[in-house]
């Protein structure tokens, strides 16, 4: 990250980084996470822009073998029913077939101290990946792409009811499988690493499509009214065009993979997605980035074009 003035800064805001996510706490500070690969690594910033400098703590290592010691992968961290709880993919080795999403818990107040504690894979359907939280309504859903033996496409997004932070109840329900030529580029068709919005009375699930080394690697949309009943396939529409693509005028290729979350002072929206600075520059090369986003007069989310990185953003409101 470059940091132009103490009122701007530059994309991206680490030098490399896949699946970025960032959550901001009632405690005033970000959390953020990164894939590494071969551990988990959570950094505490008091700013959006200053994560690359904040203080890092490594907050977990795999097993050197069996369930879940390799190719940990896409982290998020969740505070639900006051504890904090970190979802991540692992597998075994073996590939697809044993890649699962693992859960952690911790009930320290800073969740970079305290004691982490594996609470086990959830016991989805299908192998997968991207596992993530919605909290709504006083109810608990997990979202994630499962694999299973498709004809035409590799992955899909599923629901389905928590019981608890670690543990699923009743069927799994396909929201999202790949359909438009734009959720098939770079040799797979693939919906991925949900996340959601919630405003204006809606629930927007946004997605990632195709591959992710993928030029054409983007953003996708199902749209929900908020008062629906989220595990019935026909509450959600989906967008039949992406909506975050890349822009090669600017440089960026490859956008997605996001999170979202809110500057300090809660008056902007701003999305955290990772990004290649070439074309056809290789999964290896992904870059967290951020930029704040509007909406719509209808009350969608804009994101706008990914900006380049020779854009001088302003900070977000509040820092």
């Amino acid at each position: 990250m470059t940091l132009t003035t103490n009122k701007t800064f530059r994309n991206p805001i680490m030098e490399s980084g896949a699946d970025p996510w960032m959550y901001r706490h009632t405690d005033g500070c970000y959390y953020y996470m990164v894939t590494c690969g071969n551990r988990l690594d959570l950094y505490r910033s008091t700013t959006m822009s200053g994560v690359a400098k904040a203080p890092k703590t490594t907050v977990w290592l795999p097993p050197q073998e069996g369930p879940g010691c390799c190719d940990l992968w896409a982290p998020e961290i969740h505070f639900i029913q006051e504890k904090w709880y970190i979802y991540f993919t692992a597998s075994d080795g073996t590939g697809d077939a044993g890649r699962k999403i693992y859960v952690l818990e911790n009930e320290s107040e800073d969740p970079t101290g305290g004691e982490w504690t594996q609470k086990g894979a959830i016991k989805t359907a299908l192998p997968g990946l991207d596992g993530t939280v919605l909290q709504h309504g006083g109810k608990l859903y997990f979202m994630y792409a499962g694999y299973g033996n498709y004809p035409d496409y590799g992955s899909a997004i599923y629901a389905v009811a928590m019981d608890s932070p670690w543990t699923i109840t009743g069927p799994e329900v396909l929201l999202t499988k790949p359909e438009f030529d734009w959720e098939k580029q770079g040799g797979m068709a693939i919906n991925e690493g949900p996340c959601f919005l919630i405003r204006n009375g809606r629930i927007f699930l946004i997605y990632s499509a195709s591959t992710t080394w993928s030029d054409d690697y983007g953003l996708g949309m199902l749209t929900a009214v908020a008062d629906s009943d989220l595990l019935d396939s026909t509450s959600w529409t989906k967008s039949d065009r992406p909506v975050f693509v890349k822009c090669a005028l600017n440089g960026v290729f490859a956008p997605g993979h996001n999170s979202f979350t809110q500057s300090p002072d809660g008056t902007e929206d701003w999305i955290v997605y990772h990004a290649i600075p070439s074309s056809e520059g290789g999964m290896e090369n992904r870059q967290p980035r951020m930029q704040k986003f509007g909406w719509t007069a209808s009350g969608n989310p804009d994101f706008g074009k990914p900006v380049s990185t020779e854009t001088d953003c302003a900070v977000p409101s509040g820092e």
